[in-house]
């Protein structure tokens, strides 16, 4: 197959869907399929062998918003995409889906952020009623958007759910695959891993781990709740615009910045407890690398997470309208006598139900998608 991935986000910027979608390119080239990657300039001109297509950009917040001309369209036509496969659409990929639908392409759109509810939260300072009318003139927006698109892929329930209750049709859900082979266990043992330990925790403290995105969305401020719990070490690995306001609400916390491949993998792999603070997370894919190391996971009930962490099981789920259940949760696996028993069990089955969804997996699913779409687009033509 010959597809077309318009993506709002691309190297060097790294993000979840930046992740996704070179999983996603370097799948569809190790089954021996084409794809064409276009997205915000900077890029660069390839990927895994694959050709990159930067479109002009202007930077919002940190990030390279790509504008939304008639170029998207000719490079489309030039490429000849059998699928079109919008990551995450808001500006660029919603010019790729009316583009592609232009075109009688057909095409695929993957939810992956909530932008509602970051409309809501960014939009709280001027009153509830001011975000609550952001948030919903952004679910209208992303229903135009959505309704491009033959097919939407959502990465859990809750997301599913939130679409269809905005009235977005044609809702699937297609999760996340996870890197076993570069998040796993093994790094423990790793002489790197052991003399991060030692720095972080030298009286041997249970360390608590963040890692991910610093951003007002994430809602690292939570943390504050378990900074001092005795006999612990908070760390925070990551960057983002809301770091300086992150250090300032946790300064008791260590924060190692961000970090990337091996490095990454370590940092997991130092921890003992993994904690995620976002309430609006439409699936989470830190906490799957967390699990993927053997790590207990303490989490949100609300959104992605659930579909995640089984409560009790694989980690625990804390209630966010609460503010001190996160703590009551993550002292029981860290001061408690039994702590270091609770932790190895939980960890252990949050591994062994992660293994099996590796990205070749989930890519050969999202195939078959691409598959089903041209299928029902080359049925309408002939029936038209």
């Amino acid at each position: 197959m010959r597809v077309a991935i318009v993506t709002e986000s691309f190297l060097p910027s790294l993000n979840g869907v930046t992740t996704s979608v070179c999983r996603v390119v370097e799948e569809l080239s190790a089954r021996g399929h084409e794809a064409l990657v276009i997205a915000p300039s900077p890029a660069p001109a390839s990927y895994r062998d694959m050709p990159v297509r930067s479109v002009a950009s202007i930077p919002v917040r940190q990030f390279q918003v790509g504008l939304p001309s008639g170029e998207i369209e000719a490079l489309l036509a030039e490429f000849g995409a059998d699928v079109v496969h919008a990551a995450s659409p808001f500006v660029l990929g919603a010019r790729g889906l009316v583009a592609g639908r232009a075109l009688g392409m057909p095409t695929v759109a993957i939810y992956q952020t909530d932008m509602a509810g970051y409309a809501y939260q960014h939009s709280c300072g001027a009153g509830r009623g001011a975000a609550r009318a952001a948030a919903a003139a952004t679910w209208r927006y992303l229903r135009w958007v959505h309704a491009h698109a033959d097919l939407t892929l959502a990465p859990s329930r809750s997301a599913c759910d939130d679409l269809s209750a905005a009235g977005v049709g044609a809702v699937q859900r297609w999760g996340r695959g996870v890197d076993t082979r570069l998040h796993h266990p093994g790094w423990r043992d790793d002489a790197g891993t052991r003399a991060l330990r030692r720095g972080l925790a030298p009286r041997g403290e249970t360390i608590i781990g963040y890692v991910g995105r610093i951003a007002p969305e994430k809602e690292l401020e939570r943390l504050r709740a378990i900074q001092d719990l005795p006999g612990t070490r908070l760390v925070v690995v990551g960057d983002g615009p809301a770091r300086a306001d992150a250090a300032r609400a946790l300064p008791r916390a260590v924060f190692l910045g961000s970090r990337e491949g091996d490095d990454l993998a370590r940092a997991y792999a130092c921890l003992d407890v993994f904690v995620h603070t976002g309430t609006r997370e439409t699936f989470g894919q830190t906490i799957q690398e967390a699990a993927a190391t053997a790590l207990p996971v303490v989490a949100p009930d609300r959104g992605g997470p659930r579909d995640l962490v089984e409560h009790g099981v694989t980690g625990l789920l804390f209630a966010p309208d609460d503010p001190r259940d996160l703590r009551r949760q993550v002292e029981s696996l860290t001061v408690r006598p039994d702590s270091w028993q609770r932790r190895a069990l939980l960890g252990e089955t949050a591994l062994e139900r992660v293994q099996g969804r590796s990205w070749g997996r989930l890519v050969d699913t999202l195939i078959g998608h691409y598959e089903a779409v041209c299928s029902g687009k080359r049925l309408a033509t002939r029936l038209s």
